[in-house]
């Protein structure tokens, strides 16, 4: 609060009539705390930073569980399975799992003339391109941002069919003896 200084004795004793001298001393206390106030309010009432999510569409469940769902044998000609690897490594493949060897695993990158292209050759050398698949794979090692950036590229090229599963036991082992070769 305001003080007053309400004295009114100057000391000086000489019989003049003078003005009293006021001092104001202002205590800033209450202005300190109505600052923490307001700073504590604007804290509370601000989004710092809005989450960023990506919308991923699922099936929807059947409400008839009894029902098993349509299923269509893909071949392997129609399809390319991408396999997501460490250090920002992507490979390809247009095998089955079981005759994958490491020397049939293509390396690439995420570029436009990287992966992108492949998909796009595989997709114009399918044998149906109505139902031609991605399967993508991405396995412990590779990042959330790999993931967003396959999804992109297929959003780029156009592939309505894709579908991200785990790598089988067969790829991974053929996975772990690519990577340890040193990056292309």
């Amino acid at each position: 609060m305001a003080e007053m200084d309400t004295s009114s004795d100057s000391g000086k004793g000489d019989g003049k009539v003078r003005a009293k001298k006021q001092s104001a001393r202002v205590d800033m206390t209450p202005m300190v705390d109505l600052g923490f106030l307001l700073i504590t309010f604007f804290v509370f009432t601000t989004t710092f930073s809005k989450p960023n999510m990506m919308k991923l569409n699922m099936p929807e469940k059947d409400k008839d569980e009894t029902q098993k769902p349509e299923t269509q044998e893909i071949k392997v000609s129609n399809t390319i399975t991408i396999v997501m690897g460490k250090d920002n490594r992507i490979f390809y493949h247009q095998k089955a799992a079981k005759d994958l060897t490491p020397e049939l695993l293509m390396e690439s990158d995420y570029s436009k003339d990287g992966i992108r292209t492949a998909i796009l050759k595989a997709k114009v050398n399918a044998l149906d391109q109505n139902i031609f698949t991605v399967v993508i794979k991405p396995t412990d090692d590779a990042t959330y941002k790999n993931t967003v950036d396959i999804l992109d590229e297929m959003s780029i090229t156009k592939c309505e069919r894709y579908a991200i599963v785990d790598p089988s036991k067969e790829e991974l082992e053929v996975y772990k003896q690519k990577i340890a070769s040193p990056k292309q």
